[in-house]
């Protein structure tokens, strides 16, 4: 068990040093560390372990956030975390947030190799392909883990999945399911189709349209949807490498859906289409 350290880190030490330094890519991806903040992301990387190595390895908290989240602390020990009392200052200065909470934590990198996502048979998956706004690839992550999906995959195309914003967008979710980062796009679709997975491209100008593809019956097998560009949708050639392109139909007036509004319809269609064609569950059941 890591212990607590009895003063305040000091502002000058290497290690808020190399805490603050995660907050840059290149850094982030020499290290294979990236930032957690808050009291629900710090609690979930402390529960996660990959194998036999702990996902938290150093924690960052001020005075008033270690006594609220006591719980968390513990955690983090009980993980073996090294965790530093440290200012609201220190923390200001590590964390990415406007408004900190005071609480940071450091964690190792935990994509999972695309192979290993095949050999597990998925039967729905969010493959984010030129997906470049953090907060929305955090979403759609996000929405995933809510579905009930087996695994998300970001393109070589898509944003870096520990950019610190898209850490904050999953609030938690992103501890919560296989993801594997980097796979070009024609890759991705080849390998879940051998897998045995359908490949649906979510686009507004589909000829498809969701809902009679659900009347139709044709959801409930293992699928993966593919999800575009939030400002241009997805390329030519990656529609053209889908098994359909598939629209959500739009019933009153607004002229379309945002990339995570749209992913969460789409994953929860499939969801229910397979827990129905499995014996009639329900999306919220457990």
């Amino acid at each position: 068990m890591a212990p607590v350290s009895p003063e305040l880190i000091s502002p000058r030490s290497s290690r808020v040093a190399a805490a603050r330094r995660l907050a840059k890519r290149n850094f982030r991806g020499k290290e294979r560390l990236f930032l957690a903040e808050g009291p629900q992301a710090v609690r979930e990387a402390a529960a996660h372990r990959d194998g036999d190595a702990a996902t938290l390895v150093e924690l960052f908290a001020t005075p008033e956030a270690a006594d609220r989240y006591a719980d968390i602390i513990g955690a983090a020990r009980d993980a073996g975390a090294r965790t530093h009392l440290a200012s609201e200052q220190v923390v200001a200065d590590i964390s990415t947030t406007v408004t900190p909470q005071g609480l940071v934590g450091v964690c190792r990198f935990l994509d999972t190799p695309f192979e290993e996502i095949l050999a597990a048979r998925p039967r729905l998956v969010a493959v984010l392909a030129h997906v470049r706004d953090p907060g929305n690839a955090g979403t759609v992550l996000r929405c995933a883990d809510a579905a009930g999906a087996e695994a998300v995959v970001l393109t070589d195309a898509s944003v870096d999945l520990y950019n610190p914003k898209a850490v904050r967008a999953s609030v938690g979710s992103l501890f919560h399911l296989p993801v594997a980062v980097g796979v070009p796009v024609d890759r991705a679709v080849t390998g879940l189709r051998e897998a045995g997975v359908r490949l649906l491209a979510a686009d507004g100008a589909g000829d498809r349209d969701l809902d009679e593809e659900l009347d139709k019956g044709t959801m409930g097998g293992p699928t993966a949807w593919v999800f575009g560009n939030e400002a241009w949708g997805l390329p030519e050639e990656t529609r053209g490498l889908a098994d359909a392109v598939v629209r959500v139909p739009i019933h009153g007036k607004a002229e379309s859906l945002n990339l995570a509004t749209a992913a969460a319809v789409c994953l929860y269609a499939s969801a229910r289409a397979q827990r129905a064609a499995g014996g009639c569950r329900s999306v919220t059941g457990n």
